[in-house]
């Protein structure tokens, strides 16, 4: 008997940590990659920028992701195209300044995965929302391939890890592995 309540218990509370884990929401979030230095305020990306996008994608290739979103501009959407058709997701625009942008997301995709393209600015501040502190400051204008992963069930509540991903920084890593060996 006292087996059988052991089990039962541990059934219950693993069930009750993968139901608490189901409604976590990750978030992540980027900074566009590299843009062109012509095309005023609205320059597409370098090609540069371009292998960004694609290593963004190659990157997240085997994760699941439900929602795409972006803010207008063309450097933006073109950092997360090739992933958006990967998933065969339309990339959504938002506001990064509606005050509950990041409470509606995670009411609406709880326990799903949202990538968000940013700027230098923006995706450090919605980073600190979703953790509810202020950890990360702005980006420096020459810092691309950064990518915040953030989970969450609340905004303010979330924890995060920032990695880097990218052809750039790939080689630079794959230098250091050959020069080790």
């Amino acid at each position: 008997m006292r087996l059988i309540v052991t089990i039962a218990l541990t059934m219950l509370m693993l069930t009750s940590a993968q139901a608490q884990e189901a409604e976590l929401t990750t978030f992540l979030l980027t900074r566009h990659a590299e843009k062109a230095k012509e095309g005023g305020r609205d320059p597409v990306l370098s090609k540069q920028g371009v292998e960004r996008a694609k290593a963004l994608a190659a990157a997240l290739k085997h994760t699941d992701v439900d929602l795409i979103i972006s803010t207008p501009f063309k450097r933006t959407r073109q950092t997360v195209q090739l992933l958006a058709t990967q998933k065969a997701l339309t990339t959504q625009e938002y506001d990064y300044r509606n005050p509950k942008l990041l409470e509606d997301l995670i009411n609406q995709y709880a326990g799903k995965t949202i990538v968000i393209s940013g700027h230098s600015n923006t995706t450090p501040f919605l980073v600190n929302q979703l953790v509810g502190s202020e950890q990360f400051e702005q980006l420096d204008e020459s810092d691309y391939g950064k990518l915040f992963i953030v989970t969450c069930s609340k905004v303010g509540d979330g924890k995060a890890v920032v990695v880097n991903y990218g052809k750039i920084i790939d080689s630079a890593l794959n230098g250091l592995m050959m020069k080790k060996q």
